[in-house]
């Protein structure tokens, strides 16, 4: 609408030089300086490809740790801002842009605009929740763990090592603070696990940077350099060591009190996975995939061990370990699982990377594996695929059966990499957003690579084998079990012991895992998005393929699924099969 208020000191201004009765001309420039006001306010505000860009700059201030791990390495060494006001500014921000990126309306927007609009909403309504619904900083170590992870400094060469050096050396120089302001953070009294995890997380940093760090920068010959790490690496493990030492002094006054409670975890479920449906429904349909699954161990038992019963049959399958170990056994199966792949043609693979394959720095091993993998701004570095040893402090016993079989870790290094996350990832660094780069969805992630471990076995890998079938049937059903935890655990009142019991009898774990795993679902309650995520993608697979050729068509699906990123798999669901797209699940 034109400003009337500069329509009238226009017309003033020209009648003062003289133009009283030339009204056209008055006219014609009223109307110049309307569309140089209008032209002014469409430069205020950007196109939406500019506000994208603008949203993931200035989400990199907040997030520098992400930042850097993506690639724009400028940010090395910064730490996010954890104070109060700090993450009372980012939640205030979060809520400014999505009023932002609702405004630029449909009629506005390409349809591949309206996407990623509705994925940065989804983005940013992910973590508005664990900011304040669920109110994570205050209550979950696991909040900070990804941003304080150093790991890429010491193993991504993407500059020479004494730069990295450098970015290490004022990263650890910030620990300091943002150990106060996780400590000010957290309000007692906190979950036992919670403590436990936290426990893990910051002495297994402090372990990290006075032996990884100081060996891996060993060789750097700068004395001033290496005075520097000298004098901040004593202070930031010691800073790290005090925070788990109050955390462990905070156990007389631990509780159980994890849970989420219904409400919050069907908010939490819409809000980062686009789902919104009963929890009965859905806990319905983890239990018919984990009756799926035990169906077909049975069989499979039935071939490999036909006198055994079940927990006999999977104890035979999970005594055949690596004779070398597990990471020298992942390396040889990444071989193997790239040519089948190759062979049988189930998905384009761009790109000529490589993943590698390590021991998990201590500080991360409260998780079994995972995959480390350079952002999207990165080019050509390796990625490395790491399989976490058992905890020193179990018994010998658990510590021998914590190792996977030859046949468990095959599907976990198909998760990983060959067709799992580092797969998914070449494909999403290749994404025409950057939102579908640099944002990857929790069921998206982790269904992607869990789904992927069934389709090997589904398009014949090892065809026929009984020890190979139960060895990708024991991946499944542990995350059929984490499903049920989740939900059990955070609605139903399930104790982290019940927890355990159903991942002892029902996955077949030894003991240490089912602890370890029972344990991550009170601080993980998004750990069911596996077997959500897998089952999504399972039904979007059918039901597009089944007009185009079924089994045929899996190569042309799996690489239009994967060439969105990894937004929500809704999201998806409804651009590839249209408005009339029908439930996720």
């Amino acid at each position: 609408m034109m400003n009337l208020h500069h329509a009238e000191k226009g017309a003033t201004m020209l009648r003062t030089i003289g133009f009283h009765g030339s009204r056209a001309i008055v006219s014609i420039l009223i109307l110049l300086l309307f569309f140089g006001q209008a032209l002014a306010a469409t430069k205020a505000v950007p196109n939406w490809d500019g506000f994208v860009g603008q949203f993931v700059e200035h989400y990199f201030e907040l997030h520098p740790s992400f930042a850097a791990n993506a690639g724009r390495h400028e940010f090395d060494g910064k730490l996010p801002d954890w104070s109060a006001a700090g993450l009372a500014r980012q939640s205030q921000w979060l809520k400014s842009q999505r009023e932002l990126a609702a405004g630029y309306r449909d009629t506005s927007l390409k349809e591949s605009e309206r996407f990623q609009q509705n994925q940065l909403q989804a983005v940013i309504d992910e973590e508005l929740f664990w900011l304040q619904s669920a109110k994570s900083p205050s209550k979950n170590p696991l909040f900070y763990s990804q941003a304080l992870d150093p790991n890429f400094y010491l193993t991504r060469p993407y500059a020479p090592l004494a730069q990295r050096l450098q970015a290490f050396i004022n990263y650890a120089a910030n620990i300091p603070k943002v150990t106060a302001q996780i400590r000010a953070n957290l309000k007692l009294p906190l979950p036992r696990s919670y403590i436990e995890v936290g426990k893990t997380i910051f002495t297994g940093l402090a372990t990290f940077y006075e032996i990884d760090a100081k060996a891996t920068f060993a060789s750097v010959d700068n004395p001033s350099l290496q005075q520097q790490l000298n004098t901040v690496t004593p202070a930031a493990a010691k800073a790290m060591r005090e925070l788990a030492d109050w955390l462990e002094q905070q156990r007389a006054t631990a509780n159980d009190d994890f849970a989420l409670g219904a409400t919050r975890f069907r908010a939490m479920l819409k809000a980062s996975e686009g789902v919104d449906i009963p929890l009965e429904t859905l806990e319905k349909i983890g239990r018919a995939d984990l009756d799926r699954n035990l169906a077909e161990l049975k069989d499979a038992c039935k071939q490999y061990a036909p006198e055994a019963s079940l927990p006999d049959c999977v104890a035979k399958v999970e005594a055949q370990k690596p004779a070398d170990g597990a990471v020298v056994e992942a390396g040889r199966q990444l071989i193997l699982l790239k040519a089948f792949l190759t062979e049988n043609n189930l998905l384009s693979i761009p790109g000529q990377e490589e993943a590698a394959v390590a021991e998990t720095p201590p500080f991360k091993r409260w998780n079994s594996a995972y995959i480390d993998i350079p952002g999207p701004y990165e080019h050509a570095l390796p990625s490395i695929y790491y399989v976490a040893p058992p905890d020193p402090a179990w018994s010998a016993a658990e510590q021998a059966a914590y190792v996977p079989s030859k046949a468990n870790l095959l599907f976990i290094s198909a998760h990983e990499v060959w067709p799992g996350h580092f797969l998914q990832h070449l494909h999403a660094d290749r994404a025409a957003s950057k939102l579908g780069q640099l944002f990857s969805n929790y069921a998206f992630s982790e269904g992607w690579a869990h789904y992927a471990e069934e389709l090997m076995w589904e398009a014949g890998l090892n065809a026929g084998d009984a020890q190979t079938h139960i060895g990708q049937l024991l991946n499944a059903l542990l995350r059929d079990v984490r499903f049920l935890s989740a939900i059990g655990l955070h609605t139903q009142g399930m104790t982290i012991e019940a927890s355990e019991k159903m991942f002892r009898e029902l996955a077949f774990r030894d003991p240490g895992t089912a602890k370890q795993q029972a344990a991550r679902g009170t601080f993980d309650p998004g750990y069911l998005n596996y077997t959500l995520g897998k089952l999504m993608i399972r039904k979007l697979r059918e039901d597009w393929s089944a007009s185009r050729g079924g089994r045929a068509a899996w190569k042309s699906f799996h690489d239009t699924f994967l060439s969105y990123g990894a937004p929500p798999i809704p999201l998806i669901r409804q651009a590839m099969l249209g408005g009339n797209s029908g439930p996720a699940l």
